[in-house]
């Protein structure tokens, strides 16, 4: 009740529907499409009475287990010809039979409008408290540039005086069709509007209206929606890998709600959100990052911060989070929900972890790049390691290819974390085939045009397979020896720990490479027999069934 007026939410419901057959009947999200409308009448904080007129015994059935009386629909209005008008009128008055009493406002709410939210319905009610309102509609804003036909005169014509930007077009609403509310005086045979109307203006999501098969999958993604909290930094010394990564996540979970989550000292990261315009908040310490979290409610939270604390996982567990972690050999990766780690093993028993190339999540810009078709000469070599290099693996490779009678060009990327920067230029600027980069934003390109490349074993590992590049690894640390993927099945020599190779070993090695065009072009095969496309894919579908498992095992 409002204001002491009954209200009555009558949701027409018939069997028979041309689009989708059965469609008030379907499962959507797993729930028949006909119990979306009845719970959101039931949840409004004004609705007195929800009943659904159909014609069909299986939606009396489905509406009854879901707490609407049913009023039995005639076959006279129940064919394809009839308009809603006099369905209502019909529900209405038999309604009131029953209840012996009249209602004061009645509301149509269609069950092809599954995405109104209660509040809505609620704001609809409240435009009653001014008594000139005789109607009220739901509408969506829907300003474009669009066109008219004048029949007469054989000729189109715009609905516009200037061209501009969408946001700057003069207002333009359309009916959603999901709420038609009116006084009692008003509900006729032939008629429910009165003469002044009201309108609630919702969201472009509560605005889906299904009719068709497209309209039901964009409505069940809508319901599947998720809010994705991704916890993750970037500074010189971390390098940019973890936020590149959690970027590429986000760029496809175009159906999700996603919110970046960024230490305020990580100034490199909160760059790089910046620039890519995804929502983003900082926090100063954990306490600070729980109250953003609490405040966000995200049903999964992300963290790609490498190693986490126990205490740190459990507080997110106990505040309901599902949790996903990436690289995480930490006390936190026996509490979180999943992690995943494509760097490195992690003991089998652990059933939360899942470790292998195939969770690799490719950045975009390898998916563009063909592969790399081996030829005799090598003309081009890339001597790429990553963040700080603090054992100088760089100038070893450098002088070593020097030491050869190699003659072509030596690209050299260096990381953000990398110290030696100025003295590294000043010692090879005078080589005019050596060429220094820092930090490079088409790291494809520079991959595969290299005929050979020199790496440490992290993920770049991954991505020169993915073109089939012939590489030489030298470990960073001892962690990057238990990368296990690094082997010469899969198209690399991995020469072990870096700071241990003699610069002789480097020598022969690469000049075995070079002059061996067989070794090279087996390699590449062995790397292009292994599909790393579909990591993100792969991620997906674990977590979206350990979430499934999630969500039950709450129930």
């Amino acid at each position: 009740m409002f204001n002491n007026n009954m209200i009555l939410v009558v949701i027409p419901a018939r069997g028979g529907s041309k689009g989708i057959p059965r469609k008030n009947l379907r499962l959507l999200n797993n729930k028949p499409l006909i119990s979306y409308s009845i719970e959101i009448a039931k949840a409004s904080q004004y609705v007195d009475d929800v009943v659904v007129t159909t014609d069909d015994s299986q939606i009396a059935l489905i509406a009854e287990k879901f707490g609407a009386s049913v009023i039995r629909r005639s076959e006279e209005l129940s064919t394809d010809e009839v308009p809603l008008d006099p369905v209502i009128h019909d529900a209405m008055i038999q309604k009131e039979k029953l209840a012996f009493d009249e209602y004061d406002i009645v509301i149509t709410l269609q069950p092809t409008s599954p995405l109104i939210k209660p509040e809505s319905l609620d704001k609809v009610i409240e435009k009653f408290e001014d008594f000139s309102i005789d109607s009220v509609i739901s509408v969506v804003d829907d300003r474009n540039l669009s066109w008219g036909y004048d029949e007469n005169n054989q000729r189109y014509f715009p609905n516009y005086i200037e061209r501009c930007d969408k946001q700057d077009l003069p207002i333009s609403l359309k009916e959603t069709g999901a709420i038609l509310a009116t006084r009692r005086s008003f509900v006729h045979e032939n008629s429910r509007l009165g003469t002044n109307i009201g309108i609630v203006e919702v969201s472009r999501e509560e605005s889906v209206n299904i009719e068709e098969y497209e309209d039901w999958w964009l409505a069940e993604n809508y319901l599947k929606k998720k809010r994705i909290a991704i916890v993750v930094n970037a500074n010189d010394e971390i390098g940019t890998s973890h936020m590149d990564r959690c970027i590429t996540i986000a760029s496809k979970l175009v159906f999700h709600e996603v919110l970046f989550l960024i230490d305020e000292h990580y100034q490199l990261g909160i760059d790089m959100i910046n620039k890519f315009n995804y929502s983003f908040k900082t926090y100063d310490d954990f306490d600070d990052l729980f109250k953003i979290l609490k405040e966000y409610n995200p049903h999964i939270v992300l963290n790609d911060i490498l190693n986490t604390s126990g205490e740190y996982v459990s507080s997110l567990k106990t505040d309901g989070y599902f949790v996903v972690n990436f690289e995480d050999v930490g006390l936190g990766s026996g509490i979180a929900d999943v992690v995943f780690d494509d760097l490195y093993e992690h003991d089998l028993s652990e059933e939360n972890a899942f470790t292998s190339y195939k969770y690799f999540i490719l950045n975009d810009e390898f998916f563009y790049q063909p592969s790399k078709i081996i030829t005799n000469d090598v003309n081009r070599i890339l001597i790429k390691f990553g963040n700080t290099d603090a054992d100088d693996l760089t100038e070893k490779v450098i002088d070593a290819i020097l030491a050869t009678n190699y003659d072509g060009r030596i690209d050299v990327i260096v990381g953000l974390g990398y110290a030696r920067l100025e003295e590294i230029i000043s010692k090879y600027e005078s080589n005019p085939l050596i060429q220094i980069y820092r930090n490079v934003a088409n790291v494809s390109e520079f991959i595969f045009k290299a005929d050979i490349v020199f790496t440490s074993a992290d993920k770049s590992v991954y991505e020169i397979c993915s073109l089939g590049v012939p590489a030489i690894v030298l470990c960073q640390n001892e962690r990057e020896l238990s990368h296990s993927f690094i082997n010469p099945d899969h198209g690399f020599i991995n020469l072990g720990l870096g700071r241990d190779v003699g610069r002789q070993e480097i020598i022969d090695c690469f000049a075995n490479l070079v002059n061996n065009y067989d070794l090279r072009l087996e390699l590449n095969e062995r790397m292009l027999n292994l599909d790393l496309r579909y990591g993100f894919e792969n991620m997906l579908s674990v977590v979206e069934e350990e979430y499934r498992k999630f969500v039950f095992n709450q129930k």
